[in-house]
């Protein structure tokens, strides 16, 4: 009797874990379809070529006029400096971005596009006030980390080489970026 009790615990939790997989492909299938519907890029898994390019310039997009904000708003030197490494960084991925996808074939546009929830943090912290520091910290941490996965999965899975070494190249730059927001002021 005691061997069958593990083992029913066992089959439980492997059951468990079949339905939290199912629910996780119904949510990414939610929020790849959600991309789809809205026009906004999909930044957890980029399907193709023209969907990475659109979710990473968005992303570059969102961290050049965050940071420019926070290079005027801001308070505390350290968050002035970090947002004057992301303006000069993200611009700089940008120009990468654009050439990488002039080599991809077909070549994808690069045509920037914030998306509605990008749209939003940036609303956000036009409007924080004195709040401003804290709030920009935490949606640094947000977008890199969002920003990491989408380039590590691109990178790993993407279907235009260029594009994909423009992914693996980045990648790395991004982590010290997502490891110095970490260390911002809250």
């Amino acid at each position: 009797m005691r061997a069958f009790l593990p083992i029913t615990a066992i089959a439980a939790l492997a059951l468990a874990g079949c339905d939290s997989s199912r629910d996780e492909a119904a949510a990414e299938d939610t929020t790849t379809a959600e991309a789809a519907a809205t026009g906004q890029p999909d930044m957890a898994t980029p399907a193709n070529a023209q969907a990475f390019v659109d979710a990473a310039a968005a992303s570059d997009m969102f961290e050049v006029e965050s940071s420019k904000l926070a290079e005027t708003k801001g308070k505390d030197p350290a968050v002035k400096d970090f947002a004057a490494m992301m303006v000069k960084d993200h611009t700089k991925s940008s120009e990468e971005l654009k050439a990488a996808a002039a080599k991809a074939t077909p070549p994808p546009s690069v045509a920037p596009k914030l998306s509605a929830a990008q749209q939003a943090d940036l609303d956000a912290l036009k409007a924080a006030g004195d709040d401003f520091d804290r709030l920009y910290a935490q949606k640094q941490v947000a977008a890199h980390e969002q920003a990491l996965a989408m380039l590590r999965a691109y990178a790993e899975g993407g279907d235009a080489a260029p594009l994909k070494d423009f992914a693996g190249k980045t990648a790395p730059v991004v982590a010290g970026h997502l490891d110095a927001a970490r260390k911002l002021p809250k």
